[in-house]
Protein backbone atom coordinates (compact mmCIF):
# COMPACT_ATOMS: atom_id res chain seq x y z
CA UNK A 1 0.00 0.00 0.00
CA UNK A 2 1.25 3.45 -0.96
CA UNK A 3 1.65 6.18 1.58
CA UNK A 4 -0.97 8.38 0.13
CA UNK A 5 -3.56 5.01 -0.26
CA UNK A 6 -2.46 4.24 3.94
CA UNK A 7 -3.00 7.70 5.17
CA UNK A 8 -6.37 8.05 3.16
CA UNK A 9 -7.42 4.29 4.71
CA UNK A 10 -6.37 5.67 8.01
CA UNK A 11 -8.66 9.04 8.16
CA UNK A 12 -11.41 6.73 7.02
CA UNK A 13 -11.39 4.81 9.65
CA UNK A 14 -11.11 7.63 12.14
CA UNK A 15 -13.89 9.37 10.37
CA UNK A 16 -15.66 5.73 11.02
CA UNK A 17 -15.07 5.45 14.79
CA UNK A 18 -16.37 9.56 14.87
CA UNK A 19 -19.55 8.15 13.29
CA UNK A 20 -19.13 11.00 10.83
CA UNK A 21 -19.82 8.39 8.06
CA UNK A 22 -23.15 6.73 9.86
CA UNK A 23 -25.91 8.88 8.15
CA UNK A 24 -24.63 8.56 4.73
CA UNK A 25 -27.73 8.22 1.94
CA UNK A 26 -26.50 5.25 0.60
CA UNK A 27 -25.25 3.29 3.47
CA UNK A 28 -25.21 -0.31 3.52
CA UNK A 29 -26.19 -0.42 -0.48
CA UNK A 30 -24.83 -0.42 -3.69
CA UNK A 31 -23.41 2.76 -5.25
CA UNK A 32 -26.22 3.08 -8.27
CA UNK A 33 -24.51 2.28 -11.31
CA UNK A 34 -23.13 5.50 -13.79
CA UNK A 35 -23.64 3.51 -16.92
CA UNK A 36 -21.60 5.70 -19.33
CA UNK A 37 -21.34 2.64 -22.21
CA UNK A 38 -22.50 5.08 -25.16
CA UNK A 39 -19.10 7.34 -24.30
CA UNK A 40 -16.04 5.92 -25.81
CA UNK A 41 -14.06 4.72 -23.03
CA UNK A 42 -11.00 7.46 -23.46
CA UNK A 43 -13.98 10.11 -22.86
CA UNK A 44 -15.62 8.94 -19.67
CA UNK A 45 -13.45 9.93 -17.48
CA UNK A 46 -13.24 13.57 -18.39
CA UNK A 47 -17.45 13.89 -19.34
CA UNK A 48 -17.59 12.19 -15.42
CA UNK A 49 -15.38 15.27 -14.07
CA UNK A 50 -17.69 17.48 -16.22
CA UNK A 51 -21.04 16.49 -15.08
CA UNK A 52 -20.21 15.69 -11.60
CA UNK A 53 -18.78 19.42 -11.65
CA UNK A 54 -21.65 20.77 -12.81
CA UNK A 55 -20.20 21.93 -16.24
CA UNK A 56 -22.48 21.82 -19.41
CA UNK A 57 -21.07 23.10 -23.02
CA UNK A 58 -22.81 25.95 -24.63
CA UNK A 59 -24.49 23.75 -26.74
CA UNK A 60 -25.99 21.31 -24.36
CA UNK A 61 -27.27 24.47 -22.35
CA UNK A 62 -29.16 25.51 -25.49
CA UNK A 63 -30.44 22.07 -26.29
CA UNK A 64 -31.59 22.34 -22.16
CA UNK A 65 -33.39 25.41 -23.39
CA UNK A 66 -34.91 24.04 -26.42
CA UNK A 67 -35.99 21.08 -24.44
CA UNK A 68 -37.52 23.29 -21.89
CA UNK A 69 -39.38 25.53 -24.44
CA UNK A 70 -40.83 22.57 -25.67
CA UNK A 71 -42.41 21.92 -22.71
CA UNK A 72 -43.85 25.35 -22.46
CA UNK A 73 -45.04 24.52 -25.52
CA UNK A 74 -47.10 21.89 -24.64
CA UNK A 75 -48.69 23.35 -21.17
CA UNK A 76 -49.14 26.51 -22.96
CA UNK A 77 -53.27 27.12 -23.78
CA UNK A 78 -52.89 31.09 -25.94
CA UNK A 79 -52.70 30.52 -29.01
CA UNK A 80 -50.13 33.81 -29.33
CA UNK A 81 -48.30 32.28 -26.32
CA UNK A 82 -47.90 29.11 -28.79
CA UNK A 83 -47.16 30.88 -31.75
CA UNK A 84 -44.53 33.00 -29.56
CA UNK A 85 -43.04 29.66 -28.09
CA UNK A 86 -42.73 28.36 -31.28
CA UNK A 87 -40.73 31.35 -32.70
CA UNK A 88 -38.57 31.27 -29.76
CA UNK A 89 -37.85 27.19 -30.31
CA UNK A 90 -36.95 27.62 -34.23
CA UNK A 91 -34.67 30.33 -33.31
CA UNK A 92 -32.84 28.27 -30.36
CA UNK A 93 -32.93 25.58 -33.07
CA UNK A 94 -31.28 27.85 -35.53
CA UNK A 95 -28.67 29.09 -33.07
CA UNK A 96 -28.02 25.22 -32.09
CA UNK A 97 -27.76 23.60 -36.16
CA UNK A 98 -25.16 26.97 -36.73
CA UNK A 99 -23.32 26.44 -34.15
CA UNK A 100 -23.28 22.64 -34.77
CA UNK A 101 -22.06 23.75 -38.19
CA UNK A 102 -19.49 26.10 -37.53
CA UNK A 103 -17.87 23.39 -34.97
CA UNK A 104 -17.83 20.89 -37.90
CA UNK A 105 -20.06 18.73 -36.21
CA UNK A 106 -21.21 15.92 -38.51
CA UNK A 107 -25.41 14.69 -38.19
CA UNK A 108 -23.85 11.66 -36.53
CA UNK A 109 -21.75 13.33 -34.26
CA UNK A 110 -24.75 15.52 -33.42
CA UNK A 111 -26.76 12.54 -32.77
CA UNK A 112 -24.02 10.70 -30.55
CA UNK A 113 -24.34 14.03 -28.61
CA UNK A 114 -28.09 13.82 -28.14
CA UNK A 115 -27.39 10.46 -26.82
CA UNK A 116 -24.89 11.55 -24.35
CA UNK A 117 -27.32 14.48 -23.73
CA UNK A 118 -30.00 12.46 -22.62
CA UNK A 119 -27.96 9.64 -20.67
CA UNK A 120 -25.80 12.21 -18.46
CA UNK A 121 -27.49 15.65 -18.45
CA UNK A 122 -31.60 15.11 -18.32
CA UNK A 123 -30.87 13.23 -15.43
CA UNK A 124 -29.38 16.04 -13.94
CA UNK A 125 -32.28 18.53 -14.56
CA UNK A 126 -35.08 16.62 -13.11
Amino acid sequence: MTMFASIAERRIQEAINRGELDDLALRGQPLPKDDCSEVPEELRIGFKILKNAGYLPEEVLLQKEILSLKDLLRLAEDPAEQSNVRKQITLRQIQFDLMMEKKGRSLAAREYESKLFDRLVRPLSR
